[in-house]
């Protein structure tokens, strides 16, 4: 996005990239549809990115939904809005906007040099490997997080950068650890659904699943932030699961007051409670054989010990510290996307957020080379 901005502005544009083909990690997120941003109103939309609103909000401004869904128009990708308010292209992946767009930065003379990856300076020039000669007049550092390394985004590009401009990569929109037992780990693999799941005086609905290693899905990613800081704090995190969000504790408890008969509980719980065979495990796991059942139900605490890592999360938290990007601008030296220390759950917040930075990086290197840096974009 940066190239494109500075390619338009008539900017001789290389972009360098280490891996052997380009957007191999948009190309994963378009596996499951590729949401692109969300539809809801613009204030809700920014008060997603909690804490790095501010820093992200001029950027998220200047380039905002409605625009990307422009921008996708523009390259024959027509996008919809889905039930929940994500924002789709109409082909349901990535490759072929990714095609469109790497024929539109051709056209622009932009080139795509693969295989070189960036060490770091020597002074204020940039040290490749294979090395690279002439150097550039502006640059833009666009080189993700530390999620799905095998993708190209494994970080190790903080080695190149002072330790004081980096925070610490942390792991976002991931999966938390559960010490199951193996009567509990039969079950690893099966969904959770319609449940919801609370954290910190947050609920958040949707589906989740069990894992051999704990739980992971849509309500675990949305309150990963919390979860993952209070495991940091206090060496563990309790969320409570109300395996039936649709019955009221009151309905519940009179479901559950029908005579028992000869049935096991378990059995009676899935005929009775309606719980699933997954959810009934997950109840004995967690709370045993509680003397309020349907209370149990309602809010069943699942202890969490850590998080599943940096390489299976979706996103990452940390990296190069918002607060330095102005003392790299003074160098002509920006930065975009998801190797800034910001964070946002899924919905279409993540590539939002990467496309707008990308746009408004682009902005000021433009406005950089053309002298005048005090008009472009934070």
């Amino acid at each position: 996005m940066a190239a494109e901005r500075l390619a338009l502005g008539g900017v001789s544009v290389t972009i360098f990239d280490h891996m052997p083909s380009p957007a191999r990690k948009l190309l994963m997120a378009g596996v499951g549809g590729l949401n692109l941003t969300h539809n809801e109103p613009l204030e809700t939309f920014l008060s997603r990115y909690g804490e790095a609103r501010r820093a992200l909000e001029p950027a998220i401004t200047a380039f905002p939904p409605a625009a990307l869904r422009e921008w996708c128009d523009g390259l024959g990708q027509p996008t919809f809005v889905g039930s929940s308010g994500r924002v789709f292209p109409k082909a349901m992946k990535a490759s072929p906007l990714l095609r469109a767009w790497l024929r539109r930065l051709d056209g622009l003379g932009v080139q795509l040099r693969l295989r070189h990856r960036w060490l770091g300076w020597e002074g204020d020039a940039l040290v490749f490997d294979p090395a690279v000669e002439p150097q550039a007049g502006a640059v833009v550092l666009a080189m993700g997080g530390a999620s799905w390394p095998r993708l190209g985004s494994d970080g190790a590009w903080s080695g190149g950068m002072a330790p004081s401009l980096l925070a610490p990569f942390l792991p976002a929109n991931c999966g938390f650890i559960a010490p199951w037992s193996p009567y509990m780990l039969r079950h690893a693999g099966t969904p959770l659904k319609r449940i919801t799941l609370s954290f910190a005086g947050r609920t958040v609905p949707g589906d989740a699943t069990l894992t051999d290693a704990g739980i992971e899905g849509g309500p675990v990613y949305a309150l990963s932030a919390a979860m993952r800081d209070t495991i940091a704090s206090d060496g563990v995190a309790t969320a409570m699961l109300d395996l039936r969000p649709d019955l009221s504790l009151e309905d519940l408890r009179q479901r559950l007051a029908v005579p028992r008969r000869a049935q096991s509980l378990s059995t009676f719980l899935r005929k009775a409670g309606g719980l699933s065979p997954v959810s009934v495990a997950l109840l004995r796991e967690c709370a045993g054989t509680p003397e309020n059942v349907a209370a149990a139900i309602k809010a069943l605490p699942v202890r969490l010990t850590g998080t599943t890592g940096l390489a299976r999360a979706i996103s990452t938290a940390g990296g190069l510290r918002l607060g330095a990007l102005h003392g790299l601008a003074e160098r002509g030296v920006f930065a975009a996307g998801e190797m800034l220390d910001w964070e946002a759950p899924t919905g279409g917040y993540l590539l939002q957020a990467a496309f707008s930075t990308g746009y408004a990086a682009g902005e000021s290197a433009l406005a950089w080379l053309q002298g005048n840096p005090a008009t472009s974009p934070d």
